[in-house]
């Protein structure tokens, strides 16, 4: 890997024919193969230098950003001022624009932004901004927070060559598939907050918001959620920025790199049974072992499905592990805003062929089981206000068409933050409200029965 700072000559072609110089500080972005972004110093200057390393695709990519830069700039849309574009001294395409000062994408300001009036303020701030571009005929073809750039009071826009431009404004119905694409960045249980977003663009379009439209609107969010369930449970199944898949001898693995950051993940993965071993026992089962242990400096849970004979293995090859299923639903409901131990790693032990045994790692979640909760002399304030969290969780569940398949009060962790949802490897997601409610009524049953055998005792 370079050492920064680098130089890097560009021989320019447009607007003058002349070689330039950049000292590069850093990489913003890399995507390899594709593109890099690097801060830089042209003339002193800070600037933005894009590196295009596509064999096909880079020069028409630079010359579709470069005139949606001087599009948006016509059409009264904040952009940074593009510089000039050229070829680099190794044969890559690469455009440079104004670096603008004290300014940070609407993503990454939502990510560091903690309380929720916040939140929908920035997003009010960007729908706002969205409804201008489609008034002037701009449609982004790849709309994420990351495409608006915010420094002070003014919103730029990004990522050019991904918007096209019409005569005419942004008709109705593809506008409201883009505002459910934005209003996708807030709980789906805060109606309130997404009613007010559609009421800002509404507002700014000159638009009456008519039931018909917050039905559309309504089907467009569920239609964008399930499309982010989609992209995320792919993404959590290989290598990514955020997830290391590793296939060591006898086992195939994927692992947070967060969790591993600064150790080797074979240690963990082909010694999880020892490290089990030296732990805290939560539960010993014929069918599953769950021990309290810590690795790297994390508190963390393992589960172990245990291997229960060749049958056993067979089946469980065929309808893949359940490890992984649990640590896929994690993952599900993480996108849905359900609470649920943050899943670490799953880890797959196989011979001859066959699973032998799997292994779901999550952080160890500070809490009581419902019973233990209930039962501990609390007052009649926190017991309603525990009932109600988990009445609110089932109704969040039931909503999403997702069945328990495993409902029992040990299930349900009631912490300081609120109710807890474990033991994931058994649930389903329904397409038919028939056998949900069929599934929530048995999720019901098994939740009454676990506590009220617990009272017996």
């Amino acid at each position: 890997m370079a050492e920064f700072p680098v130089e890097l000559r560009i021989t320019s072609i447009y607007p003058k024919k002349q070689t330039e110089s950049l000292l590069c500080r850093a990489v913003l972005r890399s995507i390899p193969g594709r593109r890099q972004v690097y801060d830089a110093v042209w003339d002193d200057r800070d600037v933005i230098a894009k590196v295009f390393s596509h064999k096909f695709s880079a020069k028409r990519h630079v010359r579709r950003e470069w005139r949606g830069l001087d599009e948006l700039a016509k059409r009264g849309v904040p952009v940074p001022s593009a510089l000039f574009y050229g070829k680099t001294e190794d044969g890559r395409w690469a455009i440079v624009v104004q670096k603008i000062p004290l300014a940070s994408t609407a993503l990454d300001i939502l990510n560091q932004t903690p309380d929720d009036a916040s939140k929908l303020d920035l997003l009010m701030v960007v729908c706002r901004e969205l409804a201008k571009q489609h008034e002037s005929g701009i449609l982004q073809k790849d709309l994420h927070l990351g495409n608006f750039l915010l420094a002070g009071d003014k919103v730029f826009a990004l990522d050019p060559a991904q918007m096209r431009f019409y005569s005419q404004p942004i008709r109705r119905k593809k506008s409201l598939s883009q505002l459910a694409l934005l209003a996708h960045y807030l709980s789906s249980t805060d109606s309130e907050s997404i009613h007010r977003l559609w009421k800002a663009y509404f507002a700014v379009r000159g638009w009456h918001l008519g039931e018909a439209d917050e039905q559309r609107l309504r089907r467009q969010m569920m239609t964008v959620l399930k499309r982010g369930i989609r992209r995320r449970l792919k993404k959590s199944l290989r290598t990514s920025k955020r997830y290391l898949r590793v296939r060591p001898a006898g086992f195939l693995a994927v692992v947070d790199r967060a969790f591993c950051r600064g150790a080797e993940p074979l240690d963990f993965i082909q010694h999880v049974d020892a490290l089990m071993d030296s732990g805290q026992v939560l539960k010993k089962g014929n069918t599953c072992t769950v021990c309290r242990l810590s690795w790297n400096g994390h508190d963390i849970v393992v589960k172990r499905y245990n291997h229960k004979g060749f049958v056993h293995s067979l089946r469980h090859t065929i309808k893949r592990s359940r490890a992984r299923r649990a640590w896929l639903h994690a993952h599900r409901l993480g996108v849905l805003n359900i609470t649920t131990p943050e899943p670490l790693a799953y880890i797959e032990e196989r011979r001859i062929g066959l699973l032998w045994k799997s292994y779901l790692v999550t952080r160890y979640v500070d809490g009581h089981t419902l019973y233990e909760f209930l039962r501990n002399g609390i007052s009649e304030e926190k017991r309603s206000r525990a009932s109600q969290q988990v009445t609110d969780l089932l109704k969040t569940l039931a909503t999403y068409g997702i069945s328990h398949g495993d409902l029992k009060h040990s299930n349900i962790l009631v912490t300081s933050s609120g109710a807890v949802l474990t033991d994931l490897d058994g649930m389903k997601v329904h397409r038919f409200n028939w056998l949900l409610k069929i599934r929530r009524a048995k999720d019901a049953a098994r939740l009454a029965e676990s506590i009220q055998r617990c009272e017996s005792i």
